[in-house]
């Protein structure tokens, strides 16, 4: 349920997009960003990086569209929002606290968290989704600057990269678990 919760805002961004304007969808998407930092709240959990950073980046990306560039485009605006996750996923290795490092403390038992791989293990899988997002900038970049692609070339790229991203997370884990011998998980046993 973890993983749903954390890429539910994305997820209706990306719905919305097809179905509203941009506007409306990156408000509902920061909106159901500040839905799960309520659940995690409620729920006694930390605030996390990724839930509040993209929370803002929405409303940041909504605000910019509805006061500045409202015909900023639905490239422009997925470029955004793709170039804001790559920065805070990025960032976040960077000020060293990996993004999944926050799920993942609170997945596994204590023991676990303690043991000397788990950060690294965070490292990855948090590198891993980093690249995703990458990959996901590249491929807007691409189709803005190439106006003659089809739209779904982007899409493709997406759907692979997310969803490598996923798999890679639940499979990660296990490998050093069974490497290992314990396991060094962000998010196979979230709840």
């Amino acid at each position: 349920m973890a993983i749903f919760l954390i890429l539910a805002p994305y997820g209706a961004f990306t719905f919305l997009m097809l179905m509203t304007s941009a506007t409306i969808s990156v408000f509902v998407a920061s909106a159901t960003c500040l839905a799960t930092v309520a659940i995690d709240v409620v729920r006694g959990r930390s605030l996390k990086i990724l839930a509040m950073g993209s929370a803002l980046l929405f409303a940041a990306i909504g605000l910019h569209l509805a006061l500045f560039d409202p015909a900023l485009g639905t490239l422009g605006v997925k470029l955004s929002v793709d170039i804001g996750i790559f920065v805070i996923s990025l960032g976040s290795m960077l000020v060293r606290r990996p993004f999944t490092l926050q799920y993942a403390v609170e997945s596994v038992p204590a023991e676990t968290a303690a043991m000397p791989g788990f950060l690294y293990a965070n490292y990855v899988i948090t590198g891993a989704w980093t690249a995703a997002a990458l990959l996901m900038a590249a491929a807007n970049l691409v189709l803005l600057y190439v106006p003659g692609l089809p739209l779904w070339s982007s899409l493709a790229v997406a759907f692979a990269a997310r969803n490598s991203a996923i798999y890679f997370t639940k499979w990660y884990p296990e490998y050093r678990q069974i490497k290992y011998g314990a396991p060094a998980s962000p998010m196979s046993n979230s709840r």
